[in-house]
């Protein structure tokens, strides 16, 4: 028997999918935002939930990332 939980009754923090976006070039970061800006709107269909942004680094290089954590609004519960 399988039981799922209906929508309305998954805990705040619960997401579907989480997207990942990264860059270690100067430009490429310096737009990163904008990349992210542009894949939601290009996605309606899904509400993040959550969103963190890390930055690491060695002496050569640094990385940006930015993971957007979502739901599926219009996802079936099977």
């Amino acid at each position: 028997m399988v039981v799922r939980a209906s929508p309305r009754s998954r805990p705040r923090n619960a997401f579907d999918g989480v997207k990942v976006f990264s860059a270690t070039m100067f430009a490429n970061r310096e737009r990163l935002g904008e990349v992210v800006t542009q894949w939601r709107a290009e996605h309606p269909n899904l509400e993040v939930v959550d969103m963190t942004v890390r930055q690491s680094s060695d002496a050569a290089f640094h990385c940006v990332s930015i993971c957007v954590f979502y739901l599926e609004t219009n996802a079936r519960v099977r």
